[in-house]
Order: C-alpha cells, then sequence, then structure tokens
C-alpha cells in the first residue's frame, strides 16, 4: 500500500482499487485492463483529482440556490466548473421542484472521475464509488454487479444488480432519509429507507433517487419527525424545508400507500428517459420501476 498525501490530498493504491481523498470526497476507483492502461487511467484520475474540491467550493454559493422555476436558462446563472456544470445539468429537468445542483453532486463528481480514467485508452471495466453513488464503464462483454441495499442507515447488502454492457446504463445511485447521525449522507423529505436507481450515469442517478426518495411519504402522519433543515445543518441548501428525522412503524398498507407514491413519481420520469429502473424500500416492502429486458432481475440474498 502506498500513500501520497499533498495539501491534505491522500492518494492510496491497495491492491487493484485506487483510493481518493480529499475533505469530504472520498472516492473509490477501480480499472481493469493492460497494467500499463489501468497505471494511466489512475494517474490521470489522481491528476484530476486534485483540483475538484477547490473548483466546487469556488461555486458552492450558486451550486446551493435553488433552480429557478422560470424558463431553464432564462435567470438561473449557469457554473462554469465541468462538474458544476454536470450537476446543473443533471438537475435542470426538475427545474421546477425547488431543488439545488446541490442534489448532483456526489454523482457528478463519481462520473467526472471516471471520465478522467477513460481518456487514457480502452479499459474493459471502470468504476468510480462515490459513497455508493457510482459510476462506471464496460467494454463489450463485461459486466457490472451492484449491491441493493434496502436501509441506507445500515448498508448492509440484501441483493445484486447485474448490468451488462449493452444495457443503457452508465449510474447507480441510493438515498434515502437517514440523517447523518443514522448513517445517512444527506436529508431528505420523504420516508423511504433506501431508493436505488439506474440511470444514464451517476448524477442522472443521484438527483433521480433523491427525489423519487422525496415522494415516497406520508404528509398527513402526525408520528413522523420532522425539523428545518437548517436546524439541523446551517449550510444546509434545504434551508427551511421539513426534512424527516424519524418514522414510526408503519402498516403495511401505509408503506404501500408511501410507496406507490414514489413509484409513479418514478414511473413519471422513466417516461421522460431520467431513469431506467428503480427500487424503492419501505420497512420490508418494496416496489420497482422498469426493467429493461437486458437487465438482470434483482437477485436477493
Amino acid at each position: 500500500m502506498q500513500v501520497t498525501s499533498v495539501d491534505a490530498i491522500q492518494i492510496t493504491r491497495v491492491g487493484d482499487n485506487l483510493h481518493l481523498n480529499h475533505g469530504p470526497i472520498d472516492l473509490l476507483l477501480h480499472a481493469q485492463g493492460e497494467a500499463r492502461q489501468v497505471q494511466a487511467a489512475y494517474d490521470q484520475a489522481s491528476a484530476c483529482f486534485g483540483s475538484t474540491l477547490g473548483d466546487l467550493v469556488q461555486e458552492l454559493p450558486l451550486l446551493r440556490q435553488e433552480l429557478s422555476i422560470a424558463t431553464p436558462g432564462a435567470d438561473q446563472a449557469a457554473p462554469i466548473g465541468h462538474i458544476a456544470r454536470q450537476m446543473f445539468d443533471a438537475c435542470m429537468p426538475y427545474h421546477e421542484a425547488r431543488l439545488s445542483p446541490m442534489a448532483a453532486v456526489a454523482g457528478a463528481v463519481a462520473d467526472s472521475m471516471l471520465a478522467a480514467m477513460k481518456q487514457t485508452g480502452q479499459l474493459q471495466r471502470a468504476w468510480v464509488n462515490n459513497g455508493g453513488d457510482i459510476a462506471f464503464s464496460l467494454a463489450q462483454g463485461q459486466q457490472f454487479c451492484c449491491g441493493v441495499v434496502p436501509e441506507v442507515s445500515t448498508s448492509r447488502i440484501m441483493g445484486t444488480l447485474t448490468i451488462s454492457a449493452q444495457d443503457p446504463v452508465g449510474g447507480v445511485a441510493t438515498s434515502g432519509w437517514a440523517t447523518q447521525d443514522q448513517g445517512g449522507r444527506s436529508f431528505s423529505l420523504g420516508i423511504a429507507d433506501a431508493v436505488t436507481v439506474l440511470a444514464n450515469n451517476a448524477a442522472g442517478a443521484d438527483v433521480a433517487a433523491t427525489m423519487i426518495a422525496n415522494q415516497v411519504d406520508l404528509p398527513e402522519h402526525p408520528d413522523i419527525g420532522r425539523a428545518k433543515a437548517s436546524e439541523l445543518a446551517p449550510d444546509s441548501d434545504l434551508r427551511e424545508r421539513l426534512v424527516t428525522t424519524g418514522v414510526p412503524r408503519l402498516s403495511e398498507q401505509q408503506c404501500q400507500k408511501a410507496l406507490e407514491r414514489g413509484a409513479s413519481y418514478a414511473r413519471k420520469l422513466k417516461s421522460r428517459g431520467l431513469l431506467h429502473f428503480a427500487i424503492l424500500f419501505l420497512q420490508n416492502n418494496f416496489i420497482t420501476v422498469g426493467s429493461e429486458k437486458s437487465l438482470r432481475e434483482v437477485a436477493w440474498r
């Protein structure tokens, strides 16, 4: 194992993988191919990673602003940086939903690092895992297997999805209501334990999973804990919006009602080409939306 640290940037080679860390960004990368191409891919990703956090911080005030509900692009200044622009583009199809480009930050970073690796030549397989939001690329004949997690708070894998090179998928992301102190990474407006989405890229999967998880809800339920996002995290881009802090035990009928609310929204996203497949979980209940014929169904453990 080799470790290099420059200005708090850590680059670690462990076996066949590469670990990149800088502040809140923590990535695990994998490349498969000829040894020289793998090394070149890791070198390129490492070089690009150095400026990632700084570039995002520079545009953070803009990236935390809600997208305009006016005509896309009319009143909303566009970011300049490559990753920031990816975030913006991934979120614009949802511009009427009061979200900021931060909804796609994890996926966009993964997409960017994958693109950097692919600049160096043909790889058989490559993937970038940003805390469960994963960008991947497959050469002909290759497959990618990812775990299905029914609860964000535990990250316990209960099944797998197998994606082949012919599937129109390049990213997977998972979102749920668990707050940071409960094993989650961000806030949710809904009550889904987990929503996993397969989409064209990781940024698209990231924002779609977030938006679907927001829709899995029982707004009228009095015992669901909610608090202003700003009270939990003063710098949250959700500001005064109520986010979920606790979900009581629900009946199966209540779970199905909440899940169907999210699934109905997911079907609309699929009809617009914003996702290919989604699986929604709530307290031992789940619903799937969409399945390409070439995409294998979930294999449960």
